[in-house]
């Protein structure tokens, strides 16, 4: 069965490029265009892990994954951040708030391909 990954990112053109290198190695892909957006469209189906931007309209990086920490069926679901954001402050927020992961945008496919190999759960 293959698994499922969740992209947040204001940029469609950002979502479709890591969902073709996701797609292409044999993950399923959602998407959300913002925190919000995404939040609607988890409904209890299993995402093995989660990529989110930190800077977006509507509902930020930080805000969504304190927001999918408190959910039960997502509470331990891995959270890696794919951002240009590069402050040291950011990156303790958002590991505090319980991302596992930080990559910063630009990224080559394999690097983020690596990351998500790790983290995603079984």
């Amino acid at each position: 069965m293959s698994k499922t990954i969740m992209i947040v990112d204001d940029s469609a053109s950002l979502r479709q490029v890591v969902g073709i290198a996701l797609r292409n190695a044999g993950y399923d892909v959602l998407e959300g265009c913002d925190g919000k957006d995404a939040l609607s469209k988890l409904k209890g189906q299993k995402v093995h892990l989660m990529i989110s931007d930190v800077n977006m309209p509507n509902m930020d990086g930080i805000s969504f994954v304190k927001a999918v920490k408190q959910n039960p069926s997502y509470k331990f679901t891995p959270i890696v951040m794919l951002t240009t954001e590069t402050a040291d402050g950011k990156k303790a927020e958002g590991q505090a708030a319980g991302a596992k992961a930080w990559v910063t945008k630009p990224f080559k496919p394999e690097q983020l391909l690596g990351v998500v190999q790790k983290l995603v759960l079984p």
